[in-house]
């Protein structure tokens, strides 16, 4: 792979934001896999401590140039300011959590190295024999991958920074279920049967490779890593925890007024779940009309079939919203409905498309043994995760690369800026009318009140915060795991196996989970302000299409960006 390194001729912001990921990339070669970047398709990163510590240094050494860059003509020029104030914030904040030590004790059940290395694999080009053999040149690196991880959960043990015990006993339950074993076969060898079989002996020897690994590593947290971080806290105290919401919402958190504000979120949502449950069925409370619709609600059998509904459903809403509410260019109006790899989260998901749109955007439905599938749970979640949610903001920003830089299109996100955006998607669609019934408009409101629930929960725990005196449930008690994950599942309409694998998450990724709400906040309050200054000329099909083409910012600077267009 040629060399991409940053040079150190005097470059504008954009010019330096580019160079960062051109040197990334040679560092982190599944980035450059989403990306579409064919050179880095057989390679994975170094997950060890020294390649922790090269990632890091090659943000110190960014960051030097955009302080060069910022002194140049041009550099405040609205493109380049966006990008600098981004690229610093970003770089920071990653600093911040490597110089803490948190990437020697990442164990979560959807974001670990692990996981990311699967991924990889689903997001790669199949179509060819060149393809195939990409692909198995990847699978024989996942040893030397997994072998960096484990030694980085080991320093972090030798440092004193352990991950978390619930994380850990899920995440170890994760890779037994890649595993296979038995006459099952494992995730990779299930995937390399689909190659040709030309080079079928050769993906075969490659995937019993990386399935060898898999089970080491599975067997190493049961026998050595678990026990080590048995005594350990599931959750993370004041201080780690405004580390990690910096990181996913590119704000300086006030944890205490966003937890106030979960909390007005709980008791306005509630108000309008129990007006739509009474059109359901009259007396009932908004979990007893879901549960009512679990069983006797509009529902689609098989998994084929709910997937090709899904697709219907997005290519309907693109139809239904291009030229009226947006305006979307031809790479935009494709967005594929494809069925989860098992052994993942329990939550839908989306991956975005490659530069050159090759790839399409695909959403993903976890099936695990459903056959069965409730509508008013997936509506809004595929208009939150397809159109027009992650799809329309992910892939406009890979349409406006050019305008843009392409960090700001790629890797330069900030989670709460994108799961805003997908949340106010949902509420757009409400407003627009494509909730025209109780069942489908409470599945929506549930939906929201899982996300006002994040923000109660994901703050009160990680920081043990006390229940307030106007909750319904235990008031006055502080937050304990226990209670959280009891208070999660009296108010979402999901089955335990989605609580609790949610639950992990919350614990094992804290302050990623707020930004749901915090970010459609920060979306609702832009448009408020731009309407307010236009009044009667607010064009909403211009405003949508200049906000999800200004590229990622953190929510401390997405507020003064929207009302400004």
């Amino acid at each position: 792979m040629a060399s991409m390194r940053a040079t150190s001729r005097p470059a504008l912001p954009r010019q330096v934001a580019d160079a960062h990921v051109a040197a990334l990339l040679e560092l982190d070669p599944i980035a450059g896999t989403h990306l579409g970047v064919a050179a880095c398709a057989g390679l994975l990163p170094d997950f060890s401590p020294a390649g922790q510590r090269e990632v890091a240094a090659l943000a110190r050494r960014t960051l030097a140039e955009l302080d060069r860059a910022e002194e140049l003509p041009g550099a405040a020029a609205d493109a380049e300011r966006r990008c600098a104030k981004l690229l610093r914030e970003r770089l920071t904040a990653e600093l911040a959590v490597h110089e803490a030590g948190e990437g020697l004790r990442t164990v979560s059940n959807l974001r670990s190295p692990a996981h990311s290395v699967r991924i990889a694999f689903t997001v790669m080009p199949t179509a060819t024999d060149a393809d195939w053999g990409a692909v198995a040149e990847r699978l024989r690196a996942v040893p030397a991958a997994l072998d960096g991880y484990r030694a980085s959960l080991a320093e972090g043990i030798r440092q004193g920074l352990p991950g978390g015990p619930r994380a850990t006993a899920v995440f170890t339950g994760q890779l037994a279920e890649w595993a296979g074993g038995g006459a099952r076969r494992s995730w990779f060898e299930d995937f390399a049967a689909g190659g040709p079989g030309a080079l079928r002996p050769e993906l075969d020897a490659a995937a019993r490779g990386a399935t060898r690994a898999v089970a080491g590593l599975r067997d190493w947290l049961r026998k050595e890593y678990a026990p080590a971080v048995a005594g350990a806290p599931d959750t993370v105290g004041r201080e780690r925890y405004a580390r990690w919401a910096r990181y996913f919402t590119g704000a300086d958190l006030d944890p205490d007024a966003a937890y106030a504000y979960g909390w007005e979120e709980y008791h306005r949502l509630l108000g309008e779940m129990r007006a739509e449950a009474g059109r359901i069925l009259p007396g009932a409370g908004p979990w007893e009309a879901l549960a009512h619709l679990d069983a006797y609600g509009t529902h689609i059998k098989g998994a084929e079939e709910t997937r090709a509904w899904l697709q219907d459903l997005m290519d309907e809403a693109v139809a239904a919203l291009d030229g009226t509410h947006f305006d979307l260019a031809g790479p935009l109006r494709r967005v594929e409905s494809c069925l989860a790899p098992p052994g993942g989260a329990a939550a839908p998901y989306y991956t975005s498309p490659s530069e050159d749109f090759s790839r399409p955007g695909r959403t993903w439905l976890p099936v695990d043994d459903r056959d069965r599938f409730p509508v008013y749970d997936l509506v809004s979640t595929w208009y939150h995760e397809g159109v027009p949610g992650h799809h329309l903001q992910l892939a406009q920003w890979v349409r406006v690369a050019d305008r843009l830089s392409r960090y700001q299109a790629s890797i330069g996100r900030v989670s709460a800026n994108l799961e805003g955006w997908a949340l106010y998607a949902e509420r757009l669609m409400d407003e627009l009318g494509f909730l025209p019934d109780a069942e489908r408009r409470l599945g929506y409101l549930d939906g929201q009140m899982l996300r006002a629930c994040r923000v109660i929960v994901d703050i009160g725990t990680h920081l043990g915060l006390a229940i307030p005196a106007h909750s319904p449930f235990r008031p006055g008690e502080r937050w304990t795991p226990a209670l959280a994950e009891e208070f999660f599942g009296m108010h979402t309409a999901a089955p335990a196996a989605f609580v609790s694998s949610e639950f992990t998450r919350y614990l094992s990724v804290p302050g990623q989970a707020i930004g749901y709400k915090l970010g459609e906040r920060a979306w609702l309050a832009g448009r408020a302000a731009a309407r307010a200054a236009h009044g009667d000329a607010f064009d909403l099909k211009r405003w949508h299409m200049a906000a999800l083409s200004l590229g990622p910012l953190g929510l401390d600077d997405l507020v003064a960006e929207l009302s400004a267009l």
